[in-house]
């Protein structure tokens, strides 16, 4: 594999230091196992939902945050009292904590927990102002500004 020293770009480039950021992230979390497994979907063209598998969390060992367009999905397992002998161990349990970059204007509406998947549900919601719009073309008289008040220089 491949590293890459993005301090040179720190140095020359000024306002794109999330971007190198989240290229650092990214290269480095390559080589982590993703735990647990799961899947994006897109539900709609402004909809989507990751759906985790996450058996054996209760809904009370889950926790879903998001911050500055990141979403953080957490499970810590609570520690039981009761010491087990496994003959063999498939079911992985163990606690993790996965994070999501999000688009500008996606927000999470919404979460549950049903059979050992959990849902997360986003929408993208792009305001008025940034949502493309048609510009009418009128004649040279239709577009000469018209002055209320006209001041006389001094």
């Amino acid at each position: 594999m491949r590293t890459y020293d993005l301090s040179p770009f720190y140095r020359t480039a000024i306002g794109f230091d999330r971007l190198a950021k989240m290229l650092n992230e990214n290269q480095r979390s390559e080589n982590e196992i993703s735990y647990p497994p799961y899947n994006i979907e897109l539900v709609d063209e402004n909809a989507y939902k990751i759906v985790m598998a996450v058996a054996g969390f209760q809904q009370d060992e889950l926790e879903i945050e998001t911050e500055h367009q990141a979403l953080r999905v957490t499970g810590r397992k609570a520690k039981t009292q009761q010491e087990t002998t496994f003959l063999h161990r498939g079911i992985a349990t163990r606690d993790f904590e996965h994070k999501f970059q999000l688009a500008d204007h996606v927000k999470v509406t919404g979460a549950h927990l049903e059979n050992g998947l959990l849902t997360i549900a986003l929408l993208r919601e792009v305001p008025e102002a940034f949502k493309p719009r048609k510009i009418q073309i009128g004649t040279q008289a239709q577009t000469n500004p018209t002055f209320i008040e006209q001041r006389v220089a001094a």
